[in-house]
C-alpha cells in the first residue's frame, strides 16, 4: 500500500457499520417495516437508513479513509477528522431513527430529533467530504478510480441536501412550498442519487482498485473504463437536477428518470465488462474467497439491472423498484462490501502486526489470518438468502421474505465471527506468532 499508513479508525467505521446491518436485518426478519408496510412509512424509513447510512455509508467512509490514499499514494489529509465524523455520524443516525420513531408514534413526537439528525449528519459527512476531497486534490491528476469517487463524494453532497431537506419538512420545521413538493415527490430521487451516486460510484471506483490490487491483475485506464465513468456522471446529472426541476416545475419525474436510465444502463454496460477483464486479466491463478464471492455479488448487480430493464420494458417500474433496490443494495452493495471486508480484515491486521518485523524474521502470509472454507459457508448462504428475498418481493410473499431475511442474519453474524477471529488472530498457528508481535485492538488499529 504505497503511499498510505493504517487508517486509525477505519476499523471502527466497520465495525459500526457491521453492527447496523445486524440490526436492519434482524428488524426485517421480525416483519417490521416493508413488505408489511407501505415503502413511505416510518418503519421502513427506520430499516432504510439502518441498512443504508449506518451500514453502507459508514462501510464506505471508513474504506474511503483507507483506500483513497493509495488510489492516488498521497497520505490522508488529516488522521484526526475521522474520529469526529464517527462520532457525529452514529449520533446523527440515532437521533434520525429516534425522529422516525417519533413519526410512528412510538415515542413521544419531537422536531429536535430530526432537526438535531439534520445539523449532526451535515458535520459528520461535511468532515468526511473535506477531509476526502482535499486529499484528492493533493493527487491530481487522479487515476480512474479515483475519478469515481470524486463524483460518489459530490453525489453524497447531494444525497445529503435531500435528506435533510426531507427531515426538516416531515419534522415540521419548514415549509416552504418548493421544499414540501420535493420531500413529497423526491424519495426516488434521493434513493437514486444515494445508492447509485454515493455508494454505487465509490464501490466502482474502490472496486477497481482492490480487485486488482488483491488479485494481481494491471490497473484499468481504459475506453471502456472512461466511457462507464462519463456515462454514468451523465446519468446523475440528468437524473438529480433534472428530477427536482421537473418536480418544481410540473414536468415528469418519472420520464427524466427514464431518460437517466439509459446512460446508466451502458456504464453499468461497461464495468462489467472491465470487472470481467479483470478476472480475466489476473496473475493469481487461485482467485481467493473474496474475490469469489465478489463475483456472486457481481451476479446480484447483473440481476438488478436485468429487472430493471424488464419493469422498465413492461411499464411496471412502481411494481419491481422494491426487488431491484433490495438486489443492488443488499445483493452488489452489501455482498460486495462483505467480501471486501473478509480481505480488508485480514489484510490490514497482518499489515498492523507483521508489517513491523517483516524482513527480521519469518511471518505467515494474509491468507494463514482466514479460514475460508469455514468463511465461505456463510457467504454462499448470505447469497443464496438475497436471491431468494428477492424472489419473494417479486412474488409477494411477505413471510417468505421474513425467512430469507433471517437467513442473511444468520450468514452475516457468521461472517462477522469469522472478522473477529482474524482481528484476534485465533487461526494464526502458534508458530506463525513472531516473539514481540501482539493482537491488534478490536474496534481501532494501532499501528500508524
Amino acid at each position: 500500500m504505497i503511499g498510505a499508513s493504517l487508517s486509525r479508525w477505519t476499523v471502527s467505521y466497520f465495525a459500526a457499520a457491521l453492527l447496523a446491518l445486524l440490526l436492519a436485518l434482524a428488524l426485517m426478519a421480525v416483519g417490521y417495516g416493508f413488505p408489511h408496510v407501505p415503502v413511505e412509512s416510518p418503519q421502513t424509513l427506520v430499516v432504510v437508513h439502518l441498512a443504508v447510512l449506518g451500514w453502507l455509508s459508514l462501510l464506505m467512509c471508513g474504506a474511503l479513509f483507507q483506500f483513497v490514499p493509495v488510489l492516488i499514494a498521497r497520505p490522508l489529509y488529516s488522521d484526526a477528522a475521522p474520529l469526529s465524523a464517527l462520532v457525529c455520524l452514529v449520533s446523527g443516525l440515532v437521533a434520525l431513527l429516534l425522529g422516525f420513531l417519533a413519526l410512528e408514534g412510538r415515542i413521544a413526537a419531537t422536531p429536535s430529533f430530526l432537526a438535531a439528525a439534520s445539523l449532526l449528519l451535515v458535520m459528520g459527512f461535511g468532515l468526511v467530504l473535506g477531509n476526502l476531497l482535499v486529499t484528492l486534490l493533493k493527487g491530481r491528476p487522479l487515476p480512474i478510480p479515483a475519478r469515481f469517487v470524486v463524483v460518489g463524494l459530490a453525489s453524497l453532497a447531494l444525497t445529503a441536501a435531500l435528506g435533510v431537506t426531507f427531515a426538516l419538512v416531515r419534522g415540521g420545521i419548514a415549509d416552504e412550498e418548493h421544499l414540501v413538493e420535493l420531500a413529497s415527490a423526491g424519495i426516488p430521487i434521493h434513493a437514486i442519487t444515494g445508492l447509485g451516486g454515493w455508494l454505487g460510484f465509490c464501490a466502482m471506483g474502490v472496486s477497481y482498485k482492490l480487485l486488482a490490487m488483491f488479485m494481481l491483475a494491471p490497473e484499468l485506464d481504459r475506453r471502456g473504463s472512461r466511457a462507464a465513468l462519463y456515462l454514468g456522471t451523465c446519468a446523475l446529472l440528468i437524473g438529480m437536477p433534472g428530477a427536482v426541476v421537473a418536480v418544481w416545475f410540473g414536468g415528469s419525474r418519472d420520464l427524466v428518470l427514464l431518460a437517466a436510465g439509459a446512460p446508466g444502463l451502458g456504464a453499468m454496460a461497461f464495468y462489467g465488462r472491465d470487472i470481467l477483464h479483470v478476472y480475466r486479466a489476473r496473475k493469481r491463478r487461485t482467485i481467493e474467497l473474496n474475490a469469489r464471492m465478489a463475483t456472486l455479488a457481481f451476479v446480484s448487480l447483473a440481476a438488478a439491472v436485468l429487472l430493471a430493464v424488464i419493469a422498465t420494458l413492461l411499464s411496471e417500474m412502481q411494481r419491481y423498484s422494491a426487488p431491484i433496490a433490495f438486489l443492488f443494495a443488499f445483493g452488489w452493495l452489501s455482498g460486495l462490501g462483505l467480501a471486501k471486508l473478509y480481505k480488508i480484515v485480514a489484510f490490514l491486521t497482518w499489515l498492523e502486526c507483521y508489517g513491523p518485523v517483516l524482513g527480521k524474521m519469518p511471518t505467515p502470509r494474509v491468507q494463514d489470518l482466514v479460514v475460508e472454507p469455514r468463511a465461505g459457508k456463510w457467504f454462499l448462504l448470505y447469497f443464496i438468502a438475497v436471491w431468494l428475498g428477492a424472489a419473494a418481493l417479486v412474488f409477494g410473499y411477505p413471510g417468505a421474505f421474513q425467512a430469507a431475511a433471517a437467513a442473511m442474519l444468520v450468514a452475516t453474524l457468521g461472517i462477522v465471527g469469522e472478522l473477529v477471529r482474524v482481528r484476534y488472530l485465533a487461526d494464526v498457528p502458534k508458530a506463525g506468532m513472531p516473539s514481540g508481535v501482539r493482537r491488534p485492538p478490536m474496534l481501532w488499529s494501532a499501528a500508524q
